[in-house]
């Protein structure tokens, strides 16, 4: 069975940290990223990485959050430090089997999801 698994979500205060992880299981993903939707909103993109190290992220998140990957243990973090009360919301991971250097920043790009994991970020 093909899954992506989220942990490490949470609740934090503004100027903490969080790591995310996303374990994939079933089969062995090209791209992986993550994407975030808050109450009300769309869900966004936040930051992708691709199996030989091409990177993208939001404008929004450049230089507080760092994606990366364990290609050995098929799982990608998302590393959230000087976290604000706008980063609150779902997270949920992605990923992709297309074999490109650059990782996708469209939803309509990844084929498999996990379920979320919450964070949120208080005042």
């Amino acid at each position: 069975q093909v899954q992506l698994v989220e942990s490490g979500g949470g609740l934090v205060q503004a100027g903490g940290s969080l790591r995310l992880s996303c374990a994939a299981s079933g089969r062995t993903f090209n791209n992986m990223g993550w994407f975030r939707q808050a109450p009300g909103k769309e869900r966004e993109f936040v930051a992708a990485i691709g199996r030989y190290g091409g990177l993208k992220y939001a404008d929004s998140v450049k230089g507080r959050f760092t994606i990366s990957r364990d290609n050995a243990k098929n799982t990608a973090y998302l590393q959230m430090n000087s976290l604000l009360p706008v980063d609150t919301a779902s997270y949920y991971c992605a990923a992709d089997s297309r074999n490109t250097y650059w990782p996708g920043q469209s939803a309509q790009e990844y084929g498999t999801w996990g379920q979320g994991t919450q964070v949120t970020v208080s005042s």
